[in-house]
């Protein structure tokens, strides 16, 4: 495809939970999923040149890979972070460098006890997250244009499913009159992608939140007014949606319609 057929924005996933319906607890029960939508402009000028920064200050390299697991555990690379005053200062900066960093999130939040054992929680969430970003894009005169979006890598037979369910959620299994204008992309998990390890950050802040809404969360504090229709956050079976069946005709759609 010509370059000129690009959209001028590039995506990055991330998830927040797991998918399994069994075992179901209070602090389990929120499965959410993130699209990290940049401008390649933004993204390339200021996205990596401020995280890269970052890690030449506290590491001296940029080879560390940001986790939130592991930077919340304080180990591995983030090992350093047990010392009270340098985990403040070294938060306190990568909170600044997400609040500066222009980007918008797109979440799903799928609630797993309103699930039926047939569904699962990821594609639920795949597809609204892949309806709301044609209506962001279309927004911006983009939506005509290819958008890529980039997953990491979750195993041969995860990335076979969920790259067939992307497919078929573009190809019609949807509620646009037409296919959505997404391509599919996979990073590998030790790959060092600035855009994947922001999609990781935000998205454990957007589940805390869902979950816990009475405790502090300054991380969702600092992302929330990147979020797309932040007011419209709230878990939910999207049982509306797709994912999982097989699409309906035109006949049988609803109007496009905005989800959480």
């Amino acid at each position: 495809m010509h370059r000129a057929s690009f959209s001028e924005y590039i995506i990055y996933a991330d998830e927040s939970g797991d998918t399994g319906l069994t075992r179901i607890t209070p602090d389990t029960a929120i499965f959410v999923l993130v699209f990290c939508i940049f401008k390649k402009t933004d993204y390339y000028s200021i996205a990596k040149q401020s995280l890269a920064k970052l890690k030449f200050d506290f590491w001296g390299h940029d080879l560390p890979i940001l986790h939130s697991s592991e930077i919340r555990k304080q180990i591995n690379d983030f090992n350093f972070l047990v010392d009270e005053e340098i985990r403040r200062i070294f938060l306190n900066r990568l909170n600044e460098i997400i609040r500066s960093i222009p980007f918008t999130i797109i979440p799903a939040a799928i609630n797993k006890n309103e699930l039926e054992r047939h569904q699962n929680p990821y594609f639920l969430a795949l597809a609204s997250c892949m309806e709301q970003t044609y209506h962001f894009l279309e927004s911006l005169d983009q939506s005509k244009h290819l958008t890529h979006i980039v997953f990491e890598n979750r195993g041969l037979k995860e990335d076979k499913e969920l790259h067939l369910e992307f497919k078929k959620i573009a190809n019609l299994g949807n509620l646009i009159e037409g296919t959505l204008p997404f391509d599919i992309q996979f990073a590998n998990k030790k790959t060092n992608n600035y855009g994947l390890q922001l999609a990781d950050l935000v998205a454990h802040p957007i589940a805390r939140h869902l979950i816990k809404k009475d405790q502090p969360n300054k991380a969702f504090d600092i992302i929330k007014e990147k979020v797309y229709h932040l007011e419209s956050i709230k878990p939910r079976q999207l049982s509306r949606l797709y994912a999982g069946q097989e699409p309906p005709t035109h006949d049988d759609r609803e109007p496009p319609t905005q989800y959480p």
